[in-house]
C-alpha cells in the first residue's frame, strides 16, 4: 500500500524558513515524479515544486522559484521542500503527491494528506 506521509509544517515567520518532509513507502518510486501542492482556503490547489527521483531533475512554480528548493533523499525515501523567505501569502495545506506520468503537470496518482503551514508577518 502507496504511503505518503508529509511533515514539518507549523507556524512560521515572513523571512525565515522551513522544511517540510514527504516519506514514501509501499513501492519504488525510482521511476516517479514527485510533487509538492499547496492550497490556501477558497484557492484552488496550486502545482509549487515537484522532483523526479531518478536524476534529481526540478521545476518550480513562479510562485516560488528562488525561495523554494525540492530535493530528495534516496537512501531515506523522503523528498524535502525547504522553504526560504516564506510569506504570509504562502499560508496553505502543503500536500505531496506521485505520478509516473512523462510531464510535470501529468495526473498524480497518490496523494499525502497534508501539513499546514502558517507564515505570521
Amino acid at each position: 500500500q502507496v504511503q505518503l506521509v508529509e511533515s514539518g509544517g507549523g507556524l512560521g515567520q515572513a523571512g525565515g524558513s522551513l522544511r517540510l518532509s514527504c516519506a514514501a513507502s509501499g513501492r519504488t518510486f525510482s521511476t516517479y515524479r514527485m510533487g509538492w501542492f499547496r492550497q490556501a482556503p477558497g484557492k484552488e490547489r496550486e502545482f509549487v515544486a515537484g522532483v523526479r527521483w531518478s536524476g534529481g531533475d526540478t521545476y518550480y512554480a513562479d510562485s516560488v522559484k528562488g525561495r523554494f528548493t525540492i530535493s530528495r533523499d534516496n537512501a531515506k525515501n523522503t523528498v524535502y521542500l525547504q522553504m526560504n523567505s516564506p510569506q504570509p501569502a504562502d499560508t496553505a495545506l502543503y500536500c505531496c503527491a506521485a505520478q509516473h506520468g512523462s510531464t510535470w503537470h501529468a495526473t498524480y496518482d497518490y496523494w499525502g494528506q497534508g501539513t499546514q503551514v502558517t507564515v505570521s508577518s
